[in-house]
């Protein structure tokens, strides 16, 4: 028996990843719930430290990972089909 025959019932359950504001939402959390735990660490409150020049450096690297990590929700999710 050919291997792509056995594939086909297998195939038949598999569905394709739909993913849509839902989805961009949690990840957005996330990436909240993620950068409220980095300011913890750095001894600050998420939403309190300004962002500037004169803020401390990690938490500087806190407002970073913040950044690409709502990028990657916007390209993960929000551009995937809505189902």
């Amino acid at each position: 028996m050919r291997p792509s025959v056995l594939l086909l019932p297998v195939l038949a359950f598999v569905s394709a990843a739909q993913a849509g504001p839902i989805a961009y939402g949690l990840c957005q959390t996330g990436c909240n719930t993620v950068a409220v735990a980095c300011y913890a660490a750095a001894g600050a409150t998420f939403g309190t430290v300004v962002a500037s020049a004169a803020a401390p450096a990690a938490i500087l690297g806190c407002n970073a990972a913040l950044g690409s990590c709502s990028a990657g929700c916007a390209s993960f999710a929000l551009l995937a089909p809505i189902p």
